[in-house]
């Protein structure tokens, strides 16, 4: 199902506590509207683990790109977790 708004996609956030059916909405959203749903992917600074690919796990960005983005608005939320920033 297309967006309908000339706004485009937008958010959707869930939010519950542990074992209040966030994963099961999830999958059922994804099964019933393949194309209409997809997760953000989060920025950081961290190194990429073993495995870990640009923009499938994270987009993996050098610490003044990321502070750049911050100064400009880029994010909705940022963090800074053992020295490594993070920001989706």
């Amino acid at each position: 199902m297309p967006p309908t708004t000339a706004l485009g996609p937008r958010a959707i956030v869930l939010s519950g506590p542990s074992g209040s059916g966030k994963s099961t909405l999830i999958a059922e959203f994804f099964k019933e509207y393949p194309t209409a749903f997809a997760f953000s992917i989060s920025h950081t600074t961290r190194s990429p683990r073993p495995g870990e690919q640009n923009g499938r796990e994270y987009h993996f960005v050098a610490r003044a790109d990321m502070e750049k983005m911050i100064s400009n608005g880029e994010f909705l939320e940022t963090t800074e977790f053992s020295t490594n920033l993070y920001g989706t």
